[in-house]
């Protein structure tokens, strides 16, 4: 009878370990659309006032698991989401350690002034019981899809999204077409099979519509979701890339002149879906996939005079150290077969491609505007160096932002163990 006992004792230890090592994921929504409308802003000044709305915004979660981590990926309809506004949602998440909550920003041009921009007198027009119910509606999403965690399987894939989707501004071809999708599929129950969520990662300005036309929209993203969620049944989020000086949206016309209507806004959004789901729709299914999340804070110093007046003077405080710096927080994620590394601004896409090229697997992501939007990032040889880069340089912090950044993410990356799975793979 004891050894029958102990028998039992130890199959349902087996049992409960190898669940606990279970990669599990779950997602969640709310909407964050302000009634009435809010002004919008798609950059430093003041924002304009809206009529009506294309669209609602969002905040789209994506939570995984997997033995002691567990992390939260969230995207938000706006800039950008500066710290102070993240910290405010971190501290009332359960069961996620703040450094794992990742925020980032959509980085549409016609969502509220989540910055609080101040103007030459000092005075901010941002709407803060507004942002502080946004920071609410964020920690609910987290901590419903916290509850709603099962056993799933993920398809990651990175390639190039073919069609009229972006270009860079400034250069024609200076940016980045890849793609990188991850999609969270069922392992159990009635949706076996199923997607959970679908998360894309791509490099681009969703600002067809802009801050300007008196309307209030996610833009692109707007349609992406839409389709990407008719088409799977799971929930779809975007993470942007390293879109700055200037991976814009491509809506060009024939006549050289732009689309600024919600049609362009469906067109490139749907396009981009579709781009997406093709990519993902092959890729192999990693039913047990391996899960590693690390962070550090890192400090830049704030050279430019716009930039110290903002962060001087807006309401919504961002953590300074001494007079003139400002500290964010730098994540590195395996998951699975990929690598994911936030960036704390809009990087230009050189330093993406830089970036990505050094990190440890043939399917590296970029989250740009995550965890905060310090404006834009340049390699001191670019800073100042154009007439086309006078403003991205204005409004970034100094000319040694990408070079400090650069430095502590190829750390992140050399002190960091290669995705599991890699690894599984490199040996078979």
């Amino acid at each position: 009878m004891r050894k029958l006992l102990t028998g039992v004792f130890y199959f349902l230890f087996f049992l409960s370990n190898t669940y606990a090592q279970t990669f599990k994921a779950a997602a969640a929504v709310r909407v964050i659309t302000p009634n009435p409308l809010l002004p919008v802003s798609g950059g430093i000044g003041t924002p304009k006032a809206t009529k009506e709305k294309n669209g609602d915004l969002f905040v789209r979660v994506l939570v995984v698991e997997k033995g002691a981590a567990r992390v939260a990926i969230v995207n938000v309809d706006n800039l950008g989401w500066p710290a102070a506004l993240g910290n405010k949602s971190r501290a009332l998440i359960k069961g996620i350690p703040p450094e794992n909550v990742l925020i980032g920003a959509t980085h549409t041009h016609s969502g509220p002034d989540a910055y609080a921009f101040p103007n030459e007198k000092g005075e901010s027009f941002a709407d803060l019981n507004y942002l502080d119910w946004c920071t609410k509606q964020i920690a609910e999403a987290v901590n419903e899809a916290v509850t709603k965690l099962e056993p799933a399987s993920l398809k990651i894939a990175v390639a190039e999204a073919k069609g009229k989707i972006a270009y860079n501004y400034y250069a024609e071809q200076l940016y980045d077409p890849r793609c990188g999708v991850i999609q969270a599929i069922a392992n159990e129950g009635k949706n076996k099979g199923k997607a959970i969520a679908t998360l894309v990662n791509y490099a681009i300005h969703p600002e067809v519509i802009g801050s300007g036309r008196g309307i209030l929209s996610p833009d692109l993203c707007g349609p992406l979701y839409a389709k990407i969620e008719a088409e799977t049944g799971g929930i779809a989020l975007f993470m942007n890339g390293a879109q700055g000086g200037m991976v814009t949206a491509d809506n060009r016309t024939e006549d050289k002149k732009e689309a600024s209507d919600y049609q362009e806004c469906k067109r490139i959004g749907e396009l981009l879906a579709s781009e997406a789901l093709r990519i993902v729709g092959s890729a192999e299914v990693l039913p047990n996939p391996s899960l590693y999340c690390t962070s550090r804070k890192i400090t830049f110093p704030v050279d430019s005079e716009i930039m110290q007046y903002i962060l001087k003077k807006s309401p919504i405080k961002n953590e300074m150290v001494g007079e003139n710096k400002v500290v964010t927080q730098l994540n590195l994620i395996n998951i699975g077969t990929a690598q994911i590394l936030t960036v704390p601004g809009e990087a230009l896409p050189n330093i993406g491609y830089y970036v990505k090229r050094k990190m440890h697997t043939k399917l590296p992501f970029l989250f740009g505007l995550t965890n905060d939007a310090f404006g834009y990032m340049l390699t001191k040889v670019d800073f100042n160096s154009f007439k086309r880069y006078d403003y991205v340089s204005r409004t970034s912090l100094g000319e040694m932002t990408g070079e400090i950044y650069i430095e502590q993410a190829l750390k992140l990356i050399e002190e960091s163990p290669w995705p599991a799975d890699i690894v599984k793979t490199s040996k078979k």
